[in-house]
């Protein structure tokens, strides 16, 4: 498993680079697009849409409205990122009533329908952010790395209080706040980068502690929706790694909510 791991990532991490950072325009939009076209086939499949048919019918129509939002000149509209702040305020209340409240979500429909707030505004992020300059793009990419790794090193050191016990009995406070630690280093760091003033600095630094949190929000929803429907990653497209939404499980909600939130500096 871990030589899969390995062989993966020095395969996929300089093609990401390259598409995240080596393309614009259109070409980026299709780059993402694709990325978000395979996750929604995973989507299907956390939906309880078993057969192959219904998972590429999905990614299909998954397509086809992203390629006319792009055709229409929405696909870089703000209106899609605000849709990600009540759609994952309502996720929010999912994963803390879990398992509670599970039968108000737990269709197959419904499943599904959540993919529209969860993936889409994810990538009208990307599009936004790349077009406002590539260092937002790196930056958002290295805070959720940043926290995920704090997190790990932290929970692992410190770990005693479970953060979602019914959810991913892994995750503990102190990993969140490890992550939460690591980020501010980080703020500071792209500050100084940047020469941003005081008060855009100590904005940026609340913004960063806000998405470090909304990031582990994303994966804890991933994990539920897999929870409930009894598997362990959402696909097998990324040997050693999972699938595609395992990989970018958290992103889905920094990416849209940075880009939001990167409004106000």
């Amino acid at each position: 498993m871990l030589k899969q791991r390995i062989l993966t990532a020095l395969v996929l991490i300089p093609i990401a680079l390259w598409g995240l950072f080596g393309l614009s325009g259109g070409a980026f939009a299709l780059f993402t697009g694709a990325i978000v076209v395979l996750a929604a086939w995973e989507w299907a499949n956390l939906a309880g849409h078993v057969s192959f048919r219904s998972q590429v019918v999905w990614a299909l129509v998954f397509a086809a409205i992203m390629l006319s939002l792009w055709l229409t000149g929405l696909a870089h509209s703000v209106w899609l990122l605000g849709l990600a702040a009540p759609g994952w305020l309502l996720n929010l209340y999912w994963v803390l009533s879990y398992p509670e409240r599970q039968l108000q979500w737990s269709g197959r429909w419904r499943r599904m329908l959540m993919s529209a707030w969860v993936l889409l505004p994810c990538w009208t992020g990307f599009l936004l952010l790349r077009q406002s300059g590539a260092e937002w793009l790196l930056y958002v990419l290295l805070l959720v790395w940043t926290a995920d790794t704090g997190a790990y090193f932290a929970g692992r050191a410190f770990g005693r209080r479970k953060l979602a016990p019914q959810v991913s009995p892994g995750k503990s406070w102190e990993g969140v706040w490890g992550g939460m630690l690591a980020t501010v280093v980080l703020a500071v760091a792209f500050a100084v980068w940047q020469k941003l003033g005081l008060a855009a600095s100590l904005l940026l630094i609340v913004i960063t502690l806000v998405i470090a949190l909304i990031s582990v929000l994303g994966d804890l929803f991933e994990s539920m929706l897999k929870r409930v429907r009894g598997i362990k990653d959402s696909s097998a497209l990324l040997p050693g790694h999972g699938g595609v939404l395992d990989r970018i499980d958290s992103l889905t909600a920094a990416v849209p909510m940075f880009a939001l939130l990167r409004l106000l500096l």
